[in-house]
């Protein structure tokens, strides 16, 4: 693919979805609370289908299909966990939050244990989602960069051209989501989960197809493949022993959905309780046969490397994009790889924009108790500050230059949800009074020593947590809180 192809592609992907958040804004309009959730009036089957687009980012949108080399379908297991922690969402917290009629999920925090709280749990979500959206989009613009830029450049890109590239991007979300906001984004989410999942279906059809197959010969071309194991059940201290991956695949759930105001605004935005558990039940349906598909894939484009001879890479998240973009299986496949690579960006970081608009003019600065002018104008600034933020932190990932120490950080970052574990379970199922003064602390701490726990049993005993770290740190943190509560 030229870089001139590439770069017209993506203009004509940006003025679609332009378009589409024009006529969706339009209808919506632009309240606080069509920014916030929609006017609590966005249709079900809409944001039960636009949800999957914001969970499978470009992370997943590159990675996965390399996993299956080392993995094969092991993350099956963890899938299976999701499928567990999406029911506890639904029956648990769902009722929860609209029971209490919130807009901010954090506000739980405070109306349980203090503003210190409250506080500290929607930093631990602003520090996450920060480094994670920006990490997200830093992956998907080192592609762009060696498709687009490093071509026009004719070599080394300057960093000028990447720090243009990603305002450009941000610039994009930024103007689609400025006026409506959620009213908006379930709208082009369900655009880009569209484009995501045909570019996967139009790779395994194309493999297929090149191995004189057809679809109802899938379940024999992935048996051939030999990489579809599920289970594995012969080595507990495994990071992806089956027990592991089950339980922390239903902690992450809890964790980084239930407990996460991105992923819950859209549900909160549906009519109902009832419409908001319907569109849980058909989210995780959705999701589950989107994650088969994605394995399927990543079996079947190792298979296609292999038949073709073409050499292998070293990093295996370049798989995809060297056999769609190689021409072995035509160009139209190329052009949807590089649509649906653009629409994984985009849809982890509009939906990410708007959450973390929301969390800080809600949690940390109050503008409900202001009045609508003044809470809009403010809206309108923390909006666009975080943009700005979102970018600042790319730029910084890619003067960093390596990529094993960004992909650390992102790792870091996720530490930040079993605080937030630990605290809503201690506030939902214990009658605990933790010092509010020392709640800062007991969740600051909590990871750390999950941190240690981890390095400490890798090196003395070969054992990992893996994934089941979260719930540690849930755990560490839930412990930390009894420490400081106040005994009666």
């Amino acid at each position: 693919m030229t870089p001139t192809l590439a770069l017209c592609i993506s203009l004509a992907y940006v003025g679609v979805l332009l378009a589409v958040s024009l006529w969706s804004s339009h209808r919506a309009g632009s309240e606080e609370d069509v920014f916030f959730v929609a006017k609590k009036s966005a249709p079900w089957p809409l944001v039960a289908f636009g949800m999957v687009g914001a969970s499978l980012s470009g992370v997943t949108f590159l990675s996965i299909p390399g996993w299956v080399r080392d993995q094969e379908w092991t993350y099956m297991q963890m899938v299976l966990g999701y499928s567990i922690g999406y029911l506890i969402v639904a029956s648990i917290l769902l009722p929860l939050y609209y029971k209490m009629g919130l807009t901010s999920i954090y506000s739980f925090l405070g109306t349980r244990f203090g503003v210190e709280a409250h506080k500290t749990g929607s930093a631990f979500f602003l520090l996450s989602r920060v480094v994670g959206a920006s990490f997200r989009l830093f992956l998907v613009a080192l592609v762009l960069e060696v498709l687009v830029l490093e071509p026009l450049a004719g070599g080394d890109v300057p960093g000028s051209w990447f720090a243009g590239t990603t305002a450009a991007i941000l610039a994009v979300i930024y103007a689609y989501t400025r006026r409506s906001g959620m009213g908006t984004v379930i709208w082009t989410d369900t655009l880009q989960t569209a484009c995501m999942l045909l570019a996967v279906v139009m790779t395994v059809g194309g493999i297929l197809h090149a191995g004189g197959q057809g679809w109802l010969d899938l379940p024999t071309a992935l048996s051939d493949t030999g990489m579809t194991r599920i289970w594995v059940t012969d080595d507990w201290r495994a990071s992806n022993h089956w027990l592991k991956h089950i339980l922390a695949g239903m902690f992450v759930t809890v964790a980084m959905t239930g407990l996460d105001q991105d992923m819950m605004q859209k549900n909160l935005a549906c009519r109902s309780l009832g419409d908001a558990q319907k569109n849980m039940g058909v989210f995780t349906v959705i999701l589950v046969a989107a994650n088969l598909l994605f394995l399927s894939m990543g079996a079947l484009l190792w298979m296609h490397a292999g038949r073709i001879d073409m050499a292998l890479p070293e990093a295996t998240d370049k798989l995809y994009p060297l056999v769609a973009l190689g021409g072995s299986l035509g160009p139209a496949l190329g052009v949807a790889f590089l649509v649906g690579l653009l629409a994984s960006a985009f849809s982890s970081a509009d939906s990410a924009l708007t959450a973390l608009t929301t969390s800080t003019c809600i949690d940390l600065i109050d503008t409900p108790s202001k009045t609508s002018e003044e809470a809009s104008r403010i809206r309108k600034q923390v909006h666009l500050g975080l943009a700005v933020l979102l970018w600042l932190v790319i730029v910084a990932f890619n003067a960093v230059n390596d990529t094993s120490v960004v992909a650390a950080l992102f790792t870091v970052a996720n530490y930040t949800y079993g605080p937030l574990l630990g605290l809503f379970g201690v506030g939902m199922f214990t009658a605990l009074r933790p010092r509010a003064k020392w709640i800062p602390m007991a969740c600051v701490l909590a990871p750390v020593a999950g941190y240690g726990l981890e390095q400490a049993l890798t090196a003395w005993v070969g054992f990992s947590f893996g994934f089941a770290l979260l719930p540690v740190n849930g755990l560490l943190t839930a412990c930390g809180l009894w420490f400081i509560s106040v005994r009666t």
